[in-house]
């Protein structure tokens, strides 16, 4: 039995009181039968034969925003709750992509024929909030107890090509195991080219629910490789291939360094979404140049460069999923400086002031991290990051865990000993900012007591 949702019921009774059977449908019903509360209820409204009245129906509730208007979705906030209100339809292949479809409405569609067209059988089930039973036609409360996922229907599973990732983040986050015929489906609907389909925020968001809700993205990934889809993603299709020094790397190339990296960096999300995906990306392409600079040299693995270089990698790959320019601009430095965490142990003050100026620290930290941790070990699995700690903590007393230190010099100053503003003074605003990074003065007086010695010799 699934508890009503008490806070919901005077829109429950305000809709019946209209002849109007409401069901939740989808998410919230798998939810609650996986132990957890969701804020976001899709409701299914059965009896509505016209959507104008239903407007009216509603507006106690507070604004309303339609969309879909061509076959009645309603969307409003109550309480705690996003609430999303429709109509029973069916969906028929009319074009291509995830949205190339023909709705056609019904007020009193059975909801058997109404969740035919649902994508999984977990995703199918329905719950009468009225008379407290659970709707389940297509099986999914079964699959969900074993930890399955199907699809509902072969003929319209493969009609949406967003089903794929939707899958893929599925399995990841519920722990799940896919059906055969739904792996063959997937294959199918790859090789006939329907991830070329999806505009890329579409892409995007079904990766960011991979990495952001799922416990250990790796399943996810690994049902990626399965099904086929890593081509579509390259350079992720050459990490398989791509060896890596047994000495450093025991557990293997590329490919499985990088998932085991991405679930240790899961484990180290803070629940802050754009850090913790800007982090998961720098993660999943930490190592994306290897690919083209791995070389073997007498008998030993090597990949120089590869974290120069996989800047490029990682912007082409980043941009092929994402318009979010933030994002990329902040994942681009991780990559570039993965590596330098290590590299910087127990060196001057310095090394820390200039490594600020070029990456944000508190985002490198864990990236590294997970980089040192998401491999094999012989013998005991270290659990610290001693880099890491040592580097968090010098950074911190700097005070450039987040961002650089502010220039102490700054063009009014110039303007102050005489200068007119010209190109000279990105040069000479250049030099007093290294010089300040390098520890020649540490306060304001400092800084000009400098600029009057550098002025001489500048000018």
């Amino acid at each position: 039995m699934i508890k009503r949702y008490p806070a919901l019921l005077p829109l429950i009774e305000h809709l019946t009181l209209h002849k109007i059977t409401p069901i939740f449908v989808g998410g919230c019903v798998r939810d609650h039968l996986l132990g957890n509360e969701s804020l976001d209820i899709d409701i299914e409204l059965y009896g509505v034969s016209d959507t104008m009245e239903l407007a009216k129906i509603l507006k106690p509730f507070g604004k309303i925003n339609e969309v879909g208007k061509s076959f009645g979705v309603y969307k409003f906030r109550y309480g705690t709750y996003s609430i999303d209100l429709s109509l029973p339809r069916t969906e028929n292949k009319s074009d291509k992509g995830h949205k190339g479809f023909e709705v056609q409405t019904y007020s009193e569609l059975d909801f058997a024929t109404a969740a035919q067209r649902r994508d999984f059988t977990i995703n199918a089930m329905g719950y009468n909030p009225l008379t407290q039973i659970l709707l389940d036609p297509h099986g999914g409360a079964d699959d969900l107890r074993k930890k399955h996922l199907a699809c509902v229907d072969p003929l319209t599973f493969v009609q949406d090509p967003l089903r794929i990732l939707r899958a893929v983040q599925f399995v990841a986050r519920f722990d799940l195991t896919c059906d055969p015929q739904l792996l063959t489906l997937c294959r199918h609907m790859i090789d006939q080219g329907a991830l070329e389909e999806l505009p890329k925020e579409r892409i995007f968001e079904e990766l960011k629910k991979l990495f952001l809700l799922s416990a250990k993205p790796s399943i996810g990934m690994e049902l990626l490789r399965e099904i086929g889809a890593l081509p579509f993603f390259t350079p992720l299709d050459l990490y398989e291939k791509t060896p890596q020094d047994p000495l450093t790397h025991p557990e293997g190339n590329v490919w499985i360094h990088t998932l085991k990296a991405l679930d240790i960096m899961a484990d180290l999300r803070i629940g802050e979404p754009k850090r913790d995906i800007t982090r998961m990306f720098a993660v999943l392409l930490h190592d994306c140049a290897k690919p083209i600079t791995t070389v073997v040299e007498n008998g030993k693995i090597n990949a120089p460069h590869h974290a120069l270089m996989g800047v490029e990698v990682g912007q082409k790959f980043l941009e092929n999923i994402t318009n979010e320019h933030d994002l990329i601009a902040n994942v681009l430095p991780l990559i570039r400086y993965h590596g330098a965490v290590r590299k910087l142990y127990d060196t001057p003050p310095s090394e820390t002031l200039h490594l600020s100026a070029q990456v944000c620290i508190q985002d490198l930290i864990p990236v590294a991290k997970a980089d040192f941790l998401g491999r094999g070990f012989n013998g005991t699995p270290p659990t610290s990051f001693t880099p890491g700690e040592w580097l968090y903590a010098q950074a911190h007393e700097l005070g450039v865990l987040s961002s650089p230190p502010q220039p102490l010099i700054m063009g009014r100053d110039l303007i102050s000993f005489g200068l007119a503003p010209n190109e000279q003074f990105k040069e000479i605003l250049s030099i007093a900012y290294e010089a300040q990074l390098n520890q020649q003065f540490f306060t304001k007086d400092e800084a000009i007591t400098w600029l009057k010695t550098h002025l001489v010799i500048a000018l």
